[in-house]
């Protein structure tokens, strides 16, 4: 799992924007986690999740199919099969796996080499990123800013920490680009 990294960080800090920029540079492939929540407009098969029902991810919890998974705030169940980290580990790419701290804390149990880059901005900012991606209820938005702040409680957990500041994506891109290079070369 030498090539493996993982991205994470709190709502609106610009996790998958990172990733995508990323892209330009690196030959990367991304960990595909499969969830229970319902597919979004816009969203398909892989993209970005394997959507199944609660059924099927307990029934394959029981058979030990998931390296990890946990149940998150909102109900839903979130995990990375075996089978997608071998896929992922066959091929030559980057492998990006993307996760909240909970996931964070039981790979690095799991995988005690493996690098956790957090992506992080003010709290202020990350209010206003949720509010401006739709409609969001204001219960939905003190959901979200309550999770980040117990989110950010963890972040001791991580090697590495990178601010993405508002209208400076690409210098975060660059920063967590500069951090995957070093480590490769160490691997």
């Amino acid at each position: 799992m030498g090539k493996l990294f993982i991205i994470s960080g709190p709502s609106g800090v610009g996790q998958d924007s990172v990733i995508e920029g990323l892209k330009i540079n690196l030959p990367l492939e991304r960990v595909i986690t499969t969830t229970t929540r319902e597919m979004r407009p816009g969203e398909s098969e892989k993209n970005p999740y394997y959507f199944v029902s609660k059924e099927e991810f307990l029934k394959r919890v029981e058979n030990n199919d998931f390296f990890e998974y946990a149940q998150e705030y909102n109900g839903n169940y979130y995990g990375v099969t075996r089978q997608e980290l071998q896929r992922v580990e066959a091929n030559e790419k980057i492998g990006i796996w993307k996760m909240e701290y909970k996931g964070v804390i039981t790979a690095k149990k799991l995988m005690p080499g493996i690098q956790a880059i957090l992506i992080n901005a003010p709290l202020d900012i990350l209010e206003k990123r949720i509010r401006g991606r739709s409609q969001v209820s204001e219960e939905f938005l003190a959901e979200r800013m309550a999770y980040t702040k117990e989110w950010l409680k963890h972040k001791d957990i991580y090697d590495y920490e990178v601010e993405n500041e508002e209208g400076k994506l690409e210098k975060t891109i660059k920063e967590v680009e500069n951090i995957i290079l070093a480590n490769l070369d160490k691997k």
